[in-house]
């Protein structure tokens, strides 16, 4: 019987991680680091797209990989209209939406574009999106905000949430689809979801604003204090964004992103330091009560996943907070490319159906 290869394609701001998959398991692994003085000579990030497939299309060859065995090639989702979890094959609709940015320009757009490209080259291969940052199950009452020409977006950690989330479910031996879960994935950005039967019913938009500060993005904001900010003359639109996004959190008040460092900062009695991680796993912790009231208390797991959950020193003051609620389990770090290929094996070996996008 024939082995099943899929080939995932993860871009990242200044990376390109890829693998190969065979069977489920991983036979190679590469994360390609990009120069910012290469990448600097692009004006738009869809511009990148020929250097990108270019060096992806060397490594492999490099490696001595055989194109024509890969029976899927999977990019990471990018920002395109909202949508439902699951697997999208590429298609006119969806490739204009990733080369346009049609909800915003982000790295992630490439994935999808350089599979599709590659399989050009390849006998019945197929490519494949999956799980976007932009899944969208809210239900209404969760979009509503207090001003009628805003309403709340979905923008979050969907690949890896989805992911552990069904990895928890086969823990428990049971359908994912019958499961009340918060999960946390805490990271660069953190978002916290409320999955009730298969669908993230609501979560924070972990992008631009909502839910706890992060290491670098501001979270959660006092309104007349911003508007007094974005009003005072002293910073651009542009340089908003950048202190909502990127520059906010942990960087805004300690110049570094970098949990370990901060941690490292705590131990040797920086006081400012223990303050800002204790108000952190605070506001975390503040978030998945909560989430919990979404469900009205019947929580059957919550689990806490991503970066920082690898410091058990946080995840212990955030769960000491929460145990009541229910069983917390930890899942530290996230594992995208897996997760990727994942879901292109369903597809392939026809445990799940493809979605259409349009």
């Amino acid at each position: 019987m024939k082995q099943l290869k899929v080939f995932v394609i993860n871009p990242g701001s200044t990376s390109t991680k890829i693998a190969l998959f065979e069977d489920r398991q991983a036979i190679f692994l590469k994360n390609i680091q990009h120069p910012v003085s290469e990448l600097s000579q692009f004006k738009r990030i869809a511009d990148q797209f020929a250097y990108r497939k270019q060096i992806i299309v060397n490594e492999l060859e490099q490696a001595g990989l055989d194109l024509q065995s890969i029976d899927a090639i999977i990019g990471r989702g990018g920002l395109v209209k909202p949508v439902e979890s699951g697997v999208y094959e590429m298609n006119e609709a969806l490739h204009h939406d990733l080369v346009v940015g049609i909800q915003g320009e982000h790295a992630s757009n490439l994935g999808g574009l350089i599979a599709e490209d590659i399989v050009k080259q390849i006998t019945s291969a197929r490519a494949f999106i999956a799980d976007p940052v932009v899944v969208d199950e809210l239900i209404p009452i969760a979009r509503v905000t207090g001003l009628p020409m805003m309403s709340k977006r979905s923008i979050f950690h969907a690949l890896n949430q989805k992911a552990v989330a069904r990895k928890y479910a086969r823990w428990l031996q049971r359908p994912y689809e019958s499961l009340q879960l918060i999960v946390a994935h805490l990271g660069g950005g953190i978002s916290i979801g409320v999955h009730q039967f298969g669908k993230v019913i609501d979560v924070n938009n972990a992008l631009d604003g909502f839910g706890p500060f992060s290491p670098e993005r501001a979270g959660s904001l006092p309104s007349g204090a911003l508007v007094d900010l974005c009003f005072s003359g002293q910073y651009t639109h542009e340089q908003i964004k950048r202190l909502i996004n990127g520059n906010g959190g942990l960087m805004a008040h300690l110049g570094t992103n970098n949990v370990q460092d901060v941690l490292q900062m705590a131990r040797h009695g920086n006081a400012q330091a223990e303050l800002l991680l204790d108000a952190m796993t605070f506001q975390i912790a503040k978030s998945i009560g909560a989430c919990a009231t979404v469900l009205s208390g019947k929580v059957d797991g919550i689990i806490i996943t991503g970066g920082i959950a690898q410091s058990e020193e946080l995840v212990t003051k955030i769960t000491e907070r929460i145990a009541f609620i229910g069983s917390v389990v930890v899942y530290p770090g996230e594992d995208e490319m897996l997760a990727l290929a994942e879901n292109a094996f369903d597809v392939l070996e026809g445990k799940v159906q493809c979605k259409v996008y349009c």
